[in-house]
């Protein structure tokens, strides 16, 4: 069982604290983010530093992003229990732990083999239930979702993925090459006009890449 001691669940409540201060206003990302331990998705040696408001490195040259990001994404999302997530970039787990805890049920993508065999695991063993999957996150995942959400930055919208959220679903997407723009997009419809953008500044997310691009 990994630990999760009085320091841990101590600095973890000055994250949480430090994130209200930042505007997240969301007490359902606030209290999941309180309850999963972020330290448990990054090296033994980053104990203490999993709570400061920064990226760290994860492995497969990837990383796992600021508390403050997760906590950003996961607002815009405006998740509610049982809706259908899909999620492009599982990394860590600890994006997909915090929707979890939500209550969302998620379907969550990697196309780096190595980070997908080490978080199935983790997550399976931490008890959080999502269901992951070895692709492409380009072409997302056959079905309908109400939400979803990218982690990784992302060069254009793509069709895939507009095609698999529902009319009334959310997207949440770091776009643009280098520094991203973080989107919001509402489906009212399924014509491209009926699509509502919303922005909400600028972030700097690893790449996402392609299936001609997985390793």
């Amino acid at each position: 069982m990994m630990q999760d001691t009085y320091k841990h669940k101590g600095l973890r409540q000055q994250m949480v604290d430090g994130l209200r201060q930042q505007g997240i206003t969301d007490e359902a990302v606030l209290r999941a983010m309180n309850e999963v331990p972020r330290h448990w998705f990054l090296d033994s040696a980053l104990d203490t530093a999993a709570y400061d408001d920064r990226a760290l490195p994860i492995g497969c040259d990837q990383t796992i992003s600021h508390p403050s990001t997760v906590a950003m994404q996961s607002q815009l999302l405006a998740v509610q229990p049982k809706m259908k997530v899909l999620e492009i970039g599982t990394g860590s787990g600890y994006q997909t732990a915090v929707l979890c805890r939500m209550g969302a049920r998620v379907f969550t993508i990697e196309r780096q083999k190595g980070l997908f065999d080490r978080t199935t695991k983790l997550l399976r063993d931490c008890g959080f239930r999502a269901q992951c999957f070895l692709g492409d996150g380009y072409q997302g995942l056959s079905g309908q979702y109400d939400r979803i959400i990218v982690t990784c930055g992302a060069p254009d919208v793509p069709a895939a993925l507009m095609a698999q959220l529902k009319v009334g679903g959310i997207m949440v997407i770091p776009l643009g090459e280098g520094e991203q723009e973080m989107l919001r997009i509402t489906k009212d419809g399924e014509a491209k006009e009926d699509w509502r953008v919303e922005k909400f500044g600028t972030y700097s997310f690893v790449p996402m890449l392609d299936g001609r691009q997985m390793r």
